[in-house]
């Protein structure tokens, strides 16, 4: 590791892992974290999915969303991905004195209003407040507890020949605050995908056997595949024609030089599928709320062990590895 942390360290790509891998996986390691999901399963008399996040996101209101809906959405999201069905949150503020209360009395609405679409409870959090110039406006974060509703899911659980489903376009997060960012956003542009996984999870899990399920936020669609690849006999091919991108976000990654599967998504999940299973899925997701350009994209082989493999559209193929520097901080 460098001897100081850096902006990178903050991507979700091979930064933030060489940090967790480092310093914080061996401090802290222990049977519910080994698995470095997106929420970790406690046992009990109830099986329990447990999740944290923190908002640092810069606007803080972005086409498409605010960090207040972002951070509901996000932990929500988290816990959806273990196979839960979530429940309880909190919700804690670090505030820059002179942020405007009108402000934060939109983030608080915007964050209730979601919060009550999922059927969750705010039931606990705190509030600090930091010297002018020692923070950025605001900062949230957000804690949740879910019930286990789908037990079993995890890189273990991928078999050759499953196929990969993506729950809509790619990368509409990340360019949607890219462009916000650069003041050039408008009524044209691409709209963040920032919304709840619930039902789209729900939907998936009740139609087929799904091996595993990931949102993919910082580092984007890519980067979730790197991972499920990583450390296994397996590839994950991906076929470029199949992937949905919103035109809007295809145009502004090309002005910027950036990939959309590389950019981050707040309201988008991967999931590996049962090859079986795999159509039932796709018509269950397509049918709820947010998974309306669901798509299946790609499918498990062995043909490179190990990786990502991204099948173009001009009939290539290119290594899809972890991102490694941060395409653009300050996303989530």
């Amino acid at each position: 590791m460098e001897e100081v942390i850096t902006l990178d360290y903050g991507s979700g790509g091979e930064k933030t892992s060489e940090l967790i891998h480092s310093i914080l996986l061996p401090l802290f390691d222990n049977p519910a974290l080994a698995p470095l999901g997106d929420g970790a399963i406690l046992s009990g008399q109830e099986q329990l999915a447990f999740s944290t996040d923190s908002f640092v996101v810069t606007p803080w209101r972005f086409p498409g969303g605010d960090i207040g809906k972002l951070a509901v959405c996000g932990t929500v999201n988290d816990l959806c991905m273990t196979g839960a069905v979530p429940r309880y949150l909190s919700f804690s503020l670090i505030l820059e004195e002179g942020f405007p209360v009108n402000a934060l009395r939109e983030i608080a609405a915007s964050a209730a209003a979601q919060a009550r679409q999922d059927g969750v409870r705010i039931v606990t959090g705190d509030t600090k407040v930091v010297e002018r110039g020692k923070g950025d406006g605001i900062y949230i974060n957000t804690a949740g507890i879910g019930f286990l509703r789908a037990s079993g899911l995890g890189q273990d659980a991928i078999k050759k020949g499953d196929a990969i489903l993506l729950s809509g376009c790619a990368g509409c997060h990340g360019a949607a605050v890219l462009m916000a960012r650069a003041g050039l956003a408008d009524a044209g542009g691409p709209v963040s995908d920032c919304g709840s996984l619930l039902e789209v999870s729900q939907a998936a899990l009740s139609a087929g056997a799904i091996r595993i399920m990931r949102d993919p936020t910082r580092g984007g669609v890519a980067t979730v595949l790197a991972e499920f690849a990583e450390g296994t006999p397996l590839t994950m091919e991906l076929w470029e024609a199949a992937v949905p991108v919103d035109p809007a976000v295809a145009a502004s990654c090309g002005l910027l030089g950036l990939d959309p599967l590389y950019s981050a998504c707040e309201g988008r999940m991967v999931a590996i599928a049962a090859p079986e299973d795999a159509e039932a899925v796709l018509a269950a997701m397509r049918q709820a709320p947010g998974g309306e350009q669901a798509a299946i994209v790609g499918e498990v082989t062995d043909r490179y062990p190990g990786s990502a493999v991204l099948n173009t559209a001009l009939g290539g193929r290119r290594l899809l590895p972890r991102l490694t520097g941060a395409q653009l901080p300050r996303i989530c």
